[in-house]
């Protein structure tokens, strides 16, 4: 994923998104498995990964096919930090990303991530991160969002690693799998956002404001094959 972490963030907090492919399934069908407001985003100068809907044992799943490409499927919404749960998810790949690695800002592409995008007090970022968001405010009227949060499939890092991303100290990833070994599979995962988001970031979650799939494959310009099922935010536990 060679792109400036500042482009992915204005993605993930932007409103304007492009429609569903063609090939999509009907309204009616996709809204039978998926909530509404899933819309691809492409990122600029880059060829869009492309997502489509496909049935998988009686479920709609997205198939998302990446070559030498990087764009993401994207859910916008509100959960206040104080209504944060959990989060779980599931996704298949054909094969690794070859050569891919996240911790290297030169070659990280990822046949899977899921993407969570927080509000936050912008005034507590650096200078230069400011000044580079407001940089991109002025440009497309759009603050990107405060913090970044990932979670990622890789081919070499240690699950569990906590990746920062060298470009930008607001994109932060955690590995949740790693290596050859469950390739085929489906995986499924549960995550608690708030824990996670502390472990990062060091700080409280602000609210989260969008939730992503990403495969990418523009970096080390190969190809990849991986399936989502639609990510569930679980409500926060009751004492």
């Amino acid at each position: 994923m060679s792109i400036a972490p500042f482009v992915l963030l204005l993605a993930l907090g932007l409103s304007a998104c492009q429609s569903v492919p063609d090939n999509s399934p009907s309204p009616a069908a996709a809204a039978s498995a998926w909530s509404d407001g899933w819309q691809p985003f492409d990122l600029p100068g880059k060829q869009p990964t492309r997502y489509t809907f496909e049935s998988n044992q009686g479920q709609w799943v997205v198939h998302a096919q990446a070559d030498a490409s990087a764009g993401m499927l994207r859910r916008q919404l509100r959960i206040e930090p104080d209504q944060l749960g959990s989060v779980s998810f599931s996704w298949k790949v054909a094969a690794l990303v070859p050569g891919g690695d996240v911790r290297d800002s030169d070659v990280e592409d990822a046949p899977v991530r899921l993407l969570l995008a927080f509000d936050g007090d912008h005034a507590r970022l650096s200078q230069r991160t400011r000044m580079m968001f407001d940089l991109m405010h002025g440009l497309t009227g759009e603050m990107p969002p405060y913090a970044t949060l990932m979670y990622v499939w890789d081919a070499q890092a240690p699950v569990d690693s906590l990746v920062v991303n060298r470009r930008s100290d607001r994109v932060r990833k955690i590995v949740v799998e790693s290596g050859a070994r469950h390739i085929g599979q489906w995986r499924s995962y549960r995550r608690d956002i708030a824990a996670d988001y502390r472990r990062a970031f060091g700080a409280e979650p602000g609210a989260l404001i969008s939730v992503a799939l990403m495969t990418d494959t523009d970096n080390t310009r190969t190809r990849a094959n991986a399936w989502y099922g639609e990510p569930r935010l679980l409500p926060k536990a009751q004492p």
